[in-house]
């Protein structure tokens, strides 16, 4: 998070002693406004966040304080607005909500909860306000689409949570980019991210744990284990859903406890790392099936983020699409037309972003002019040949439902790029995967012994 951006905030209070107290406790990246009483709000004015009291007119038990919240969004839908009361009013409350506020605060109040609210604020902020032509390595959501608006508002309440947080979603929809942004807005602090499925299950301790010198054949020398590695920060398990039963139970050993021993070692240690979990299948329907542990379930779950999948966003089809292409500049300069944003936009997208993003790489070295258009993006779109047995992916059998659906891509895609270089080693790194990962699916999806 910067620490040079100013903050405004107003606080709309009949109350002298409100304005003075949150003066007090304000960081110092806060201005604060004060209006003592209606006919001093200036709602023109921008502010990032307005804290107003509801019992605004001394000698009357009207509630003004809906209608200037209601007023203030109109002027500025993306403020954040906290209502404050010492009336807990049932009633009052979601009328505060239905008005526009997102939080309700009791009076008196809490110098410790204001402050993680600000924090919060100013989090949301931050991912709202992206620079676009910021370094091409910072890590950002793309988009502003009303889902994608939800996903960063549940980022920044995610800031300062300690405890698992989960991240649900389609393949390629965005699950790595929350983990990462989930971890930037905590500050300098470790990242190490791992795919489940590429860890042998002989090497699952090992890898996690660490080991002592002379453990097992092979182990010449100590090693430092992912979890004490990310000791302080945050620990990024993808495909947690690939994770063996009897593995399980050692990772809600740690995530219980925090206790880390080395194998081969004799003494534990106590590390405070934070887990990040993400799954493309759901969860609870692996625990109703016997193939992922309750107890473990919960333990990840304490937060949990949903991801969309491309096809219910698809408002945010033109940042992304032209987020890909700056990012092959200078080396091709090209831009999409009109039409050829809303070609894509009729596709449905079944790999989602990360497809989008693989589409956009093709267009740009593809394209025959400096532009591309909506014949270059059907041509690249248009499905294979039925001859095949490939499945078209312009029309759609919902009826198999999700999970086939996605399973039938990825075993496409996986046979696609065998067939192109009749080589594991270079699908594995063609497609972006561990050969161990790559050799799993092959066998799952017996291409090999289809593939010629």
């Amino acid at each position: 998070m910067s620490n040079t951006r100013v903050f405004s905030l107003l606080v709309v209070d009949d109350d002298p002693l409100i304005h003075q107290s949150l003066k007090m406790i304000l960081p110092s990246q806060w201005k604060m406004f004060s209006a003592h009483r209606l006919e001093a709000v200036q709602y023109e004015r921008f502010y990032h966040a307005a804290f107003v009291d509801m019992h605004l007119e001394p000698g009357t038990t009207k509630a003004a304080g809906p209608d200037v919240i209601a007023k203030l969004l109109k002027h500025n839908p993306q403020l954040d607005v906290v209502a404050m009361s010492g009336d807990l009013n049932r009633q009052l409350m979601e009328t505060c909500l239905k008005a526009g506020a997102q939080k309700f605060l009791a009076k008196p109040l809490m110098s410790e909860e204001v402050q993680l609210i600000l924090e919060k604020m100013e989090a949301l902020w931050d991912l709202r306000n992206v620079d676009p032509h910021a370094d091409r390595d910072t890590i950002r959501w793309v988009g502003s689409s009303e889902a994608s608006q939800r996903i960063k508002k549940r980022i920044a309440e995610l800031r300062g949570e300690s405890n698992s947080v989960l991240i649900e979603g389609e393949t390629g929809c965005g699950k790595e980019v929350v983990a990462r942004l989930l971890n930037e807005q905590e500050g300098e602090r470790p990242f190490i991210a791992v795919n489940i499925a590429s860890i042998p299950d002989n090497l699952f301790e090992s890898e996690m744990f660490g080991h002592v010198k002379g453990a097992f054949t092979g182990a010449d020398q100590n090693k430092v284990g992912l979890t004490e590695a990310a000791n302080g920060g945050d620990l990024f398990l993808d495909e947690i859903e690939a994770l063996p039963l009897v593995q399980q139970a050692k990772l809600l050993r740690f995530l219980e406890t925090g206790e880390v021993r080395r194998v081969g070692a004799k003494e534990s240690t106590f590390v405070k790392t934070r887990v990040i979990v993400a799954s493309n299948k759901p969860l609870d329907k692996m625990v109703a099936a016997g193939e992922f542990r309750e107890d473990l379930l919960y333990r990840l779950a304490s937060q949990r983020v949903q991801l969309p999948p491309l096809r219910e966003r698809l408002d945010d089809i033109d940042a992304l699409g032209k987020h890909f292409l700056e990012a092959e500049r200078p080396r091709r300069n090209k831009s999409f037309t009109d039409d050829g944003l809303e070609a894509l936009k009729k596709y449905n997208w079944p790999g989602n972003v990360r497809e989008l993003k693989r589409v956009c790489e093709q267009l740009s070295l593809t394209s025959p002019l400096p532009f591309i258009r909506e014949e270059d993006v059907t041509a690249w779109l248009k499905p294979a040949a039925s001859a095949t047995g490939a499945p078209s992916y312009t029309v759609i059998d919902f009826a198999k439902g999700l999970s086939t659906l996605v399973d039938e891509f990825e075993a496409h895609v996986i046979r696609t790029a065998y067939k192109q270089t009749k080589d594991v080693e270079k699908t594995a790194a063609l497609l972006q995967v561990s050969r161990s990962n790559l050799y799993k699916k092959l066998s799952e999806y017996k291409i090999q012994e289809d593939t010629p």
